[in-house]
């Protein structure tokens, strides 16, 4: 057992976890029972028994589970937190995804009940797109620090086998000091992991975005082991497939369970009215919604709660995207009723305010957004310019039109833009949308491939 794997409650903590647990009818067997820890355990973080080398962060999290507190009830925040050592490109991801994160808790008791009630396994959320399954994943990372993670992403080309599985090595070799295995296979390194847990400890492994990945060949999706050794375990997410697209085949002996979030809809639609709720009480968006709001006809906030979150159809992106535009003004001119619905609907519905399908075509506007969607990576202004062969101020306007589908990263020289979804590539690419915008794919990819040989080369 590693030192940096258990923690120590803090005074005002155990006073906190003594009151919990008799505020919740419960008594020391109990409790340890339903938390599925020793006794010997809850004493210790409960300040009854010595404690020289602490509690596992896992039993602190399953009792804090059973009492409805956060660790850090319990354990200072300080001595709870820096053990989270992240590969550095998932960082900001996850700082993005968990911002005014709120609500999916039937997810995580559904994957904590599973843990508890196998040795080991795999549990899959599966949701279209925008329904948050990459925030879920992100949530659990940033309040397990023990845990484990890769992020797919198609659009930053970070889906890749072999990306993969050099990440996952580098975390568990790090994390475990496996430094003679640098070679060896998934299922080798986590037998190793195997033998470094404790009784009772536990390995996640969250990997979001299976949908995402870019593999060659018939061989198990990202080269995921078919059978896992005691206490490690996968949170995997994806998009729904037909049957007879599924990548990932497992042994019959080794435990599974899917969460489909379209089959939990008044769950969600709780939380998707819990999100409103936040952004309509957090200061950057709570003057410009409630004005909007007032201007609608006798329209309460409890009733544009409950109509954006039907129109929302359970879609966070949707969200993401449509509550902040009525705060920025953007559908001051538009009643709740006029409003889109669902996300394919968002994006028909921004496509048009935009102008994207005036006559004349604005065919300078358009290339410059499928060369962005060719581009995939964050780049600049100028890279956009030069590859879409328009000017700055031309790619400035885009910019500035489309800012709610974009990533905005800052950099030494100059800000990175990226579209934040996939999504949002899917839908460029509807058949209906491309033939519309006029455009032709296959030219415009040919035109940038073209650019970047020249850049390349130093011929432009």
């Amino acid at each position: 057992m590693r030192e940096s794997d258990k923690v120590r409650s803090s005074q005002q903590g155990k006073a906190r976890l003594r009151q919990a647990y008799k505020d919740a009818g419960l008594n020391q067997k109990t409790l340890a029972e339903q938390a599925h820890v020793s006794v010997d355990t809850f004493q210790r973080l409960l300040g009854t028994k010595d404690c020289p080398h602490g509690v596992e962060r896992w039993a602190v999290r399953n009792i804090c589970n059973v009492l409805n507190l956060k660790p850090t009830d319990i354990v200072d925040r300080k001595d709870w937190e820096p053990q989270q050592q992240l590969p550095p490109e998932f960082e900001q991801f996850i700082q993005d995804k968990t911002h005014l994160f709120c609500g999916r808790q039937f997810v995580f008791k559904a994957i904590e009940t599973f843990f508890s009630k196998t040795a080991q396994g795999y549990f899959t959320v599966i949701g279209d797109a925008g329904m948050g399954k990459s925030a879920i994943a992100a949530k659990y990372v940033s309040d397990n620090p023990d845990a484990i993670c890769f992020f797919n992403s198609r659009a930053e080309g970070m889906n890749r086998p072999e990306l993969f599985l050099r990440k996952i090595h580098q975390q568990l070799i790090t994390r475990y000091q496996l430094l003679d295995a640098q070679d060896a296979e998934l299922s080798t390194l986590l037998a190793k992991v195997r033998e470094k847990l404790s009784a009772g400890e536990r390995l996640v492994i969250v990997v979001d975005a299976l949908d995402e990945v870019d593999q060659e060949g018939a061989g198990n999706l990202l080269y995921l082991p078919k059978v896992l050794p005691e206490g490690i375990y996968f949170i995997l997410t994806r998009r729904p497939y037909h049957q007879n697209q599924k990548r990932l085949q497992l042994s019959p002996s080794t435990p599974t369970q899917k969460l489909d979030l379209r089959e939990n809809s008044q769950q969600s639609h709780r939380d998707v009215k819990e999100y409103i709720w936040q952004l309509l009480e957090h200061g950057e968006y709570q003057q410009g919604l409630s004005q909007w709001i007032e201007k609608q006809r006798a329209l309460s906030n409890q009733e544009f709660v409950e109509e954006i979150a039907v129109k929302s159809e359970n879609n966070f992106m949707y969200l993401r995207c449509v509550l902040p535009a009525i705060a920025d003004g953007f559908y001051n001119d538009k009643p709740l009723d006029e409003l889109p619905v669902g996300l394919q609907g968002y994006y028909e519905n921004h496509w048009q305010l935009m102008g994207m399908t005036t006559k004349p075509l604005p065919r300078e506007k358009i290339k410059i957004i499928y060369v962005m969607c060719e581009l995939g990576d964050a780049v600049s202004r100028q890279v956009i310019a030069k590859y879409s062969n328009q000017d700055e101020l031309t790619v400035q306007e885009v910019l500035d039109g489309w800012a709610q589908f974009l990533q905005k990263q800052e950099s030494d020289q100059a800000p990175l833009y990226r579209f934040y979804h996939e999504s949002f590539r899917d839908f460029l690419h509807r058949q209906d949308i491309v033939e519309a915008a006029g455009v032709n794919l296959p030219d415009i990819s040919a035109e940038v491939a073209d650019k970047m040989i020249g850049v390349l080369f130093g011929d432009d």
